[in-house]
């Protein structure tokens, strides 16, 4: 067993004549992707920045972003860097690499008052969480304060649903982005729960809804659900700031944000400024699925007059240490195991458990076989065989839905009766269930 190469004593901080404040690295760590920026803090320029989905493996992307970093400022020393991470997996990567953990509210905020400051609400979808944040200003003291609010309990209304259901549809992300909203006829889609709507939509499918009805079905229901339950009773101010990368990229969502916000205002009587489109309030700035890594910049900028040495860069050491080794140390230290303690077991195991193989039946040319189909339309797959009159299963063919389930029970009755054809035989259909 080795230990985490931590250096013996932690770096400081160390300009470079280039960057006499030095580098600063905001790194993201959410749910299903990782977003970094690489800021000079004297200009607040981004210099570098990259998004990408981690996988479920946020310390390898994050590593990966570290190197394509290193490769990125040549000649720029590890401690002429200060890195501040934020998000779910924020706090967990920080650890290994020196930085300092920035809670992810506190880091939207600080961005857009520094880069929106005439905002006076915020909606951010990420992958497995929602906020909203509105800003009032406090006529006492002139002072703005924020009224945050976060589901990051529940997947229901964010950005996992939309990915779980566009896969279902088998949309490609390139088509999903395009999909619209407007014009679109809406069915009803449960929004309070992820595995709710999934069960709607299933239904709808079944019914031959098309898909482009479904997710703008889905997008309402996304809307709606954190515009009843997240806001808590508040209103949104104009102008409204759509953030992160399902607002960002996802063209339905954000024209059904423009749909509901202004009847809302007109509903509550907001005051508007006279002769403007309030859907023009609702606005998705650029890079608006960087705005929680720009914001831990924005506070370790805040920071580093009084604690220069504060989330000093150590080095990408200590994470690749824990992807090889500490990872699996921690398991083991917290006294996880396999479901079986060595291999002896497992094949005894296996032994007793696995099933016979299976075969598909042959049969000699020009046999017409007399069989009943039986057809499995899942929500995710369909599944069909064929049962002889001794009750035996003669054949069997599995896919995943391709997002029709008419067209899937055809394909899955090509398939069964394709296997016969090919011996050369004749099917009889006795019967279907």
């Amino acid at each position: 067993m080795t230990s985490n190469p931590k250096p013996a004593a932690a770096l400081r901080f160390a300009a470079t004549e280039s960057h006499p404040q030095g580098l600063m690295i905001g790194l993201d760590v959410g749910s299903t992707t990782v977003k970094a920026v690489v800021v000079d803090p004297l200009s607040e320029d981004v210099l570098w920045k990259d998004y990408q989905r981690h996988e479920t493996n946020q310390p390898e992307k994050c590593l990966e972003f570290l190197e394509a970093i290193d490769a990125a400022f040549p000649g720029v020393p590890a401690n002429a860097f200060r890195v501040f991470a934020t998000g779910s997996g924020g706090a967990g990567v920080a650890r290994h690499i020196g930085a300092q953990f920035v809670q992810e509210v506190n880091a939207v905020s600080l961005a857009v008052e520094r880069r929106h400051p005439d905002a006076g609400s915020v909606i951010e979808l990420g992958g497995q969480d929602a906020k909203i944040i509105i800003f009032k200003v406090d006529p006492a003291t002139g002072r703005k304060r924020k009224i945050p609010s976060m589901n990051d309990k529940c997947a229901g209304g964010t950005g996992a649903v939309i990915d779980k259901i566009s896969a279902k549809l088998n949309l490609p992300s390139e088509k999903l982005c395009k999909m619209g909203y407007a014009g679109l006829r809406i069915h009803s889609v449960a929004g309070k729960c992820g595995v709710f709507a999934e069960t709607d939509i299933n239904g709808l499918q079944k019914q031959g809804v098309p898909a482009d009805e479904l997710m703008a079905s889905l997008f309402e229901s996304i809307v709606l659900q954190n515009l009843s339950v997240l806001t808590r009773g508040h209103t949104l101010r104009p102008k409204v700031l759509l953030l992160g990368g399902p607002n960002c990229y996802i063209q339905g969502l954000g024209d059904c944000w423009r749909s509901h916000i202004p009847k809302m205002w007109e509903e509550r009587k907001i005051q508007l400024p006279d002769g403007v489109d309030p859907a023009s309030l609702i606005q998705a700035p650029p890079e608006a699925q960087y705005f929680a890594a720009f914001g831990a910049v924005c506070f370790g900028i805040e920071e580093i007059d009084e604690q220069p040495d504060t989330g000093v860069y150590q080095g990408m050491e200590g994470l690749r240490w824990y992807i090889e080794e500490g990872r699996a140390e921690e398991k083991r230290a917290a006294g996880t195991h396999g479901l079986v303690r060595d291999d002896e077991e497992r094949r005894a195991f296996e032994a007793a458990y696995t099933p016979p193989p299976w075969s598909p039946k042959s049969f000699d040319a020009g046999t017409v076989v007399r069989a009943f189909v039986g057809v499995d339309g899942g929500s995710t797959s369909t599944k069909a065989v064929l049962v002889d009159e001794d009750k035996v299963v003669i054949a069997k063919t599995y896919q995943l839905s391709q997002g029709n389930p008419i067209e899937d029970c055809k394909e899955m009755f090509r398939a069964l009766e394709a296997l016969l054809t090919e011996q050369g035989c004749t099917l009889e259909v006795l019967g279907v269930g």
